[in-house]
């Protein structure tokens, strides 16, 4: 199930259990999971694409052992709000996904979210290689940690 919106989201959410964090790109996957109690979002993995099942199914493989109940999917819209061709794909990608399985999914505004990952891995001293290898899932534990923040103002958790 599709979610309109965070709040939609957090009233489906049962009290406890992780959130995964996507953030489907062109070329890779990155996901993020959060604790139990959906206070914090850590990176996880990145996925390679290849092709959409493939990729849902290594998704839902990285989900199954951490007992997610919900995923939050980045969506990349343009900085004036609007919806570009990289949104049109994140869309069908989250229909994909709740074709696959029963956990509802609701996208989170991820501008800016790899710009803020790049940040922090170069004030960690990261060298350029390993900052490519991790920028993805370092990108999905943004744009999760935010839609945490929001769920806990909202006190549903």
């Amino acid at each position: 199930m599709i979610c309109d919106d965070i709040e939609s989201l957090a009233a489906m959410l049962p009290a406890s259990g992780a959130l995964a964090g996507i953030d489907f790109g062109t070329a890779t996957i990155g996901v993020a999971a959060s604790d139990a109690r959906r206070r914090v979002a850590s990176p996880v993995k990145t996925i390679r694409r290849t092709k959409l099942g493939k990729d849902v199914s290594a998704l839902m493989a990285i989900c199954a052992p951490r007992e997610v109940v919900g995923m939050v999917l980045g969506l990349p819209l343009n900085m004036d709000g609007s919806e570009g061709p990289r949104c049109q794909a994140t869309r069908a990608f989250a229909r994909v996904v709740a074709r696959s399985t029963e956990l509802p999914v609701a996208f989170w505004d991820e501008r800016l979210s790899t710009v803020a990952a790049e940040r922090a891995l170069l004030e960690a001293d990261m060298s350029r290689r390993r900052r490519g290898q991790v920028i993805d899932h370092v990108a999905a534990s943004y744009i999760l940690q935010g839609a945490l923040d929001r769920i806990c103002h909202l006190g549903t958790t």
